[in-house]
């Protein structure tokens, strides 16, 4: 494993040039306690299996090299078919490259790799799709191989030797691709459709990063660190509305210029220091954005109105420049601050030795956070349509999230990236299920009392939302449902297994597991096995929501007739809640009083009974009104 604290100081007096749009903040070279608290970090990641054994580094760069192979054959195969001439044919070309955490060199055990197959101008992404997909197909390495052609960005994965693959197609307009092409080359661009400059768009924005920073293996080490501590707290999550793997490297990135002789240590304390302080909506930007006129949409405020509403902007460096964090909310940003704040803390102690680099590591307990939570159940019949349902629902939580940020009652709302096997219908037919929990803040109204916060209307909207798309994507199957309850903290133990709910002990690593870049739990193993109680054995603790159905399917019996709110945990005539439909409600130890506007139990979404409220897609609220700092 490379350690990139040697020779660290002599490296830094030769700073080549100016990195970022700003100056430096500090030029300081660093001291011998900075190498020592390096090396110590070093250490303290090496349980969280952060970094590959040269072993199986060696097997990724070998299947690598036959996939490049492989590209190489078919375009020349291609080329036969489509007469070009021998001269031409000889030196066609055509080229894997790699881009995402592998690219950055800080791919963890066991990760994916992200590639990109680059292609001449003959060649189409039909031809990908069809005689590339059968040239794999071929191969008795490749497992699992799976075309999805119809995706934003169109994909062939597949599993080659053991090793999860991803690999995209670019066509450019070149009549040869040479093998010592660069993709950050703005040229390239032109004439291109607009799915083959997506598909290009990874790999020129990691090799922008790379390009950007001032010391790479610093930045590696540096940006292991944060997304270890992201992982482990529970914020690492384009898709939830937290921040993914290039949003992450592009803070570490700026961090780097901004201290460009520093060594990681430093560059931990410092990437704390720099983004707990950030006055965001300001963006994030590594280099000054460039026009190509190739008249593609950029990142822009002054041109878009929609962009000025964008919460914690982080830019991509390579035209056309985007927003890398366009899902983040208001209660994801206030999470992730607060993140900031506290990492800031830890290292403080840290750098005046009060504390190990451990400290920074803890998991903090996500179940014992909040006293309120929401658990949503997504299930469907059988394991295929589970997996296609799961990505549906798990793609529009953010929306829910948004929709609980408007409640007048709720300040905030936060979602666990991680996501739990579903509990047991109780019933003889299958059932498969996964289940997010989102912990909810009310807000602290004075001469409140216990009353009930009715989210009937922000829960449908969110299931309106997925089963219009599942329906419209033809992708809705019967018995596809989504679930909803409210659960206080003291009862998510009948629901969680009981490895999640248990208070970690601190300054431990014990049951650790080796992680990978989609594992966004990494504190203890898991245990699928594990059985939890069905709903019905939780039918005296927890107020169900409801179950969602689609238009013109029957909601499930249970929540067919209307009954007054209820407070959570009272009941009428001796019935459990649980067992009495009723509308969304959730407890308020903060809540003033009011009458529910409708007592309409949430069942049957459909247009005709929701409320005429409207529902904008965008914010209304400019960010700088609303909690921008």
């Amino acid at each position: 494993m490379p350690f990139p604290v040697a020779n660290q100081v002599q490296a830094a007096q030769q700073q080549p040039k100016h990195y970022g749009i700003t100056s430096p903040i500090s030029l300081a070279l660093p001291k011998d306690s900075d190498v020592e608290l390096t090396r110590k970090l070093c250490e303290a990641l090496k349980p969280y299996g952060v970094f590959e054994e040269e072993l199986e580094l060696q097997r990724r760069i070998l299947v690598l090299g036959k996939l490049n192979t492989l590209v190489k054959e078919w375009i020349r195969e291609i080329s036969e078919k489509k007469n070009l001439p021998a001269s031409l044919i000889e030196n066609v070309g055509g080229k894997i490259f790699t881009f995402g955490s592998y690219r950055l060199g800080v791919h963890t055990k066991g990760a994916d790799i992200d590639a990109l197959c680059v292609a001449p101008r003959h060649v189409d992404r039909s031809d990908f799709f069809t005689s590339f997909y059968e040239k794999l197909k071929e191969q008795e390495e490749v497992k699992d191989l799976r075309a999805v052609e119809e995706a934003f960005v169109p994909v062939i994965k597949l599993s080659f030797d053991g090793i999860e693959i991803d690999i995209l197609f670019a066509r450019l307009a070149l009549q040869t691709i040479p093998e010592s092409l660069d993709l950050r080359d703005d040229g390239l661009l032109k004439n291109l459709d607009i799915r083959c400059i997506r598909s290009l768009n990874g790999c020129r924005v990691t090799d922008e990063i790379l390009h950007l920073v001032p010391n790479i293996e610093n930045f590696r080490l540096t940006l292991r660190a944060i997304k270890l501590w992201a992982k482990r707290h529970n914020i690492y999550s384009n898709i939830l509305g937290f921040l993914g793997g290039v949003s992450w490297a592009m803070l570490v990135a700026r961090t780097c210029q901004l201290y460009p002789n520093a060594v990681a240590s430093t560059l931990v304390h410092k990437f704390f220091l720099v983004f707990s302080k950030w006055e965001w909506p300001n963006p994030v930007l590594l280099k000054q954005p460039e026009e190509c006129n190739l008249n593609l949409q950029v990142w822009d405020p002054r041109v878009t109105p929609s962009d000025r509403y964008h919460l914690m902007p982080i830019i991509t460096p390579a035209y056309p420049q985007q927003n890398s964090t366009y899902n983040v909310s208001a209660s994801t940003r206030t999470v992730m601050i607060e993140e900031f704040k506290q990492g800031l803390a830890i290292t403080d102690e840290i750098m005046l030795n009060k504390a190990d680099w451990s400290k920074l590591f803890e998991a903090p307990n996500f179940f014992q956070k909040y006293k309120h939570y929401i658990v949503l159940l997504a299930s469907a019949p059988t394991e295929k349509l589970h997996l296609e349902w799961v990505g549906l629902v798990e793609s529009k939580i953010r929306i829910l999230v948004g929709n609980l940020e408007k409640n007048d009652f709720i300040t905030l709302a936060h979602v666990n990236p991680q996501s739990f096997p579903g509990p047991k219908n109780g019933t003889e037919k299958e059932e498969f299920s996964t289940m997010w929990v989102i912990g909810i803040v009310f807000k602290k109204m004075e001469g409140s009392e216990n009353l009930n916060v009715d989210l009937t209307y922000d829960i449908q909207s969110f299931t309106d939302t997925v089963y219009r798309q599942a329906i419209s994507s033809k992708m809705f199957e019967p018995d596809m449902k989504i679930t909803a309850m409210h659960v206080k903290r003291k009862q998510l133990h009948q629901l969680l297994p009981n490895f999640v709910i248990q208070k970690r002990r601190k300054h431990s690593t014990d049951g650790v597991r080796f992680i990978t870049d989609t594992s966004l739990d990494l504190s203890l193993d898991g245990d699928s096995s594990m059985s939890v109680p069905s709903p019905t054995a939780l039918s005296k603790t927890c107020t169900f929501i409801g179950t969602a159905s689609p238009p013109g399917h029957s909601p499930p019996a249970l929540l067919t007739a209307a009954h007054d709110t209820l407070a959570t945990g009272e009941t009428a005539g001796g019935v459990p809640e649980c067992s009495r439909p009723a509308p969304v409600s959730a407890a308020a130890s903060a809540m003033p009083k009011h009458t529910p506007s409708r007592t309409l139990p949430y069942t049957c979404v459909s247009h005709t009974s929701s409320p005429s409220r409207p529902h904008p897609e965008k914010r209304t609220a400019s960010p700088q009104l609303s909690d921008a700092g």
